[in-house]
């Protein structure tokens, strides 16, 4: 019973059975090095409050260090008897330091010690999550760049819209993208709160120096709470919700490129890198990447339901089912990093048929642009649109297209018709929607100018890591 924190209570050793059922050292290992950071500041502060010697804090914290080279190194051995990760370390320092390694968890409880751990592992998660969308949204940004010219057909229900810029596209998704920035960082911000010092639940009978662990481990605040501050995660779930919806932003842009890359589409091609083949059609290209991403939404969509199911029936305060949060959270973080990783370079090195997108632009794309004619003739839009649209269905049955209808017969639909007409055109098109958030070539060489400051200011982002 020596390696149980508990173990004064209990006249028997655990079941073999329920040590395996219980134990959660396979998941929470990756905390270690939070742990320790965590153990190491609170050590210093018992000593410093007069809470425990002096001697014995440089001791837990030489010992300390001495475990986080092992893990480091790999040489740590961890053992699923000792249940997870906070009782392996403590064991492993009693090993090294004996008697003075007991005082370490002075003033604290596992509650609150697995709330700060999770705490610290999200802020660098999630800062590390904004760095991996950055880099996603740059490499969208210089497409763009590299592919201003490039026109493409602009689609509503799947069905060929308006003609839009295929830089305009990109820049869509970007936007998506800033949004999801933003969401990371509040979750940075919300986790960014020191729980450690609330106990099992109630506080601590000893004179701690809360501020003190906050101001050295990098935290800004402390709870207020200590029953919400062993309970509550709320920031995992919304580091779950955030990922969930950068994952449907990316599962959106997979379906295109699922799409795009079609014979039917033809608008870009994969490299092989980034593409896979049939075992039994040698001349299939397949584009797994992107179909894989779209597949592992689902998987992050499932996370945050896991761990908004694993809450709403927790009565305060600490409760064992919170040992179920960290596989969920820890799933959406990596499969959300890797995920963004590859799409990355999946974007980066493809290359866009720029000739097949133009030629995907068929002439009744234009239908609006003959109406908004009509209206800046004098005719209000509702009579202009009918109109346009009778000149789609003329061309339609004679298998002929919109800007071959000559002048004389325009005419015949409305006499406002002049020879001008002849100028409605892709380009007139796309130049003509020169307002902030169009498709004209001015304003989107614009928002690639104004994207470009705000990734300078979104890279700017980068608080120092809590271990």
């Amino acid at each position: 019973m020596s390696d149980k924190l508990w173990g004064g209570r209990f006249t028997k050793g655990t079941d073999a059975a329920v040590e395996a059922f219980t134990a959660s050292i396979d998941t929470d290992r990756r905390l270690a090095p939070y742990d320790i950071a965590g153990s190491i500041a609170h050590a210093r502060m018992l000593a410093a409050q007069g809470i425990i010697p002096a001697a014995d804090a440089e001791a837990i914290v030489a010992g300390l260090e001495q475990i986080a080279g092992e893990i480091e190194r790999g040489e740590f051995v961890w053992r699923t008897d000792r249940e997870d990760v906070h009782l392996n370390v403590e064991a492993r320092l009693a090993e090294l330091i004996g008697e003075a390694a007991g005082r370490l968890h002075t003033a604290r409880s596992r509650n609150d010690q697995v709330a700060l751990d999770l705490r610290l592992w999200l802020r660098d998660t999630s800062a590390e999550t904004v760095r991996r969308i950055v880099a996603l949204a740059e490499t969208l940004v210089d497409q763009a760049e590299r592919h201003l010219g490039v026109v493409m057909p602009g689609y509503t229900h799947l069905q060929r819209a308006q003609p839009v810029l295929f830089s305009h596209h990109l820049l869509a998704y970007v936007e998506m993208l800033r949004r999801d920035v933003g969401r990371f960082q509040d979750c940075w911000a919300r986790a960014d709160e020191l729980p450690l010092g609330s106990g099992a639940l109630a506080g601590l009978p000893y004179p701690i120096d809360r501020w003190r662990v906050a101001r050295e481990l990098g935290f800004t605040r402390i709870t207020r709470n200590s029953l919400d501050a062993v309970s509550d995660r709320d920031f995992a779930v919304e580091f779950a919700a955030a990922a969930a919806l950068v994952m449907a932003h990316l599962s959106r842009f997979a379906e295109e490129v699922v799409l795009w890359t079609s014979a039917e589409f033809g608008f870009i091609t994969l490299d092989d890198a980034f593409a896979t083949g049939s075992s039994i059609m040698p001349q299939k290209k397949n584009p797994d990447v992107a179909e894989l991403v779209r597949g592992k939404t689902g998987r992050v969509y499932g996370d945050l339901m896991a761990l908004l199911t694993l809450l709403k029936g927790l009565p305060l305060s600490y409760n064992r089912d919170l040992q179920e949060d960290k596989p969920p959270l820890f799933d959406a973080a990596e499969t959300l990093l890797s995920c963004l990783d590859v799409f990355r370079g999946m974007v980066a090195s493809w290359t866009v048929n720029a000739a097949r997108m133009e030629a995907a632009i068929s002439d009744d794309a234009l239908a609006t642009d003959f109406a908004d004619y009509l209206v800046r003739k004098g005719l209000p839009f509702r009579v202009a649109h009918e109109i346009a649209g009778r000149l789609v269905r003329r061309a339609e049955e004679a298998g002929s297209s919109l800007r071959a209808i000559t002048p004389e017969e325009l005419r015949v639909h409305s006499p406002l018709f002049g020879d001008d007409v002849a100028a409605i055109d892709v380009s007139a098109a796309l130049a003509a929607r020169d307002v902030p958030g169009g498709t004209a070539p001015t304003q989107v060489a614009a928002a690639i100018a104004e994207a470009r400051q705000w990734l300078a200011a979104a890279r700017a982002f980068s608080p120092a890591p809590s271990a």
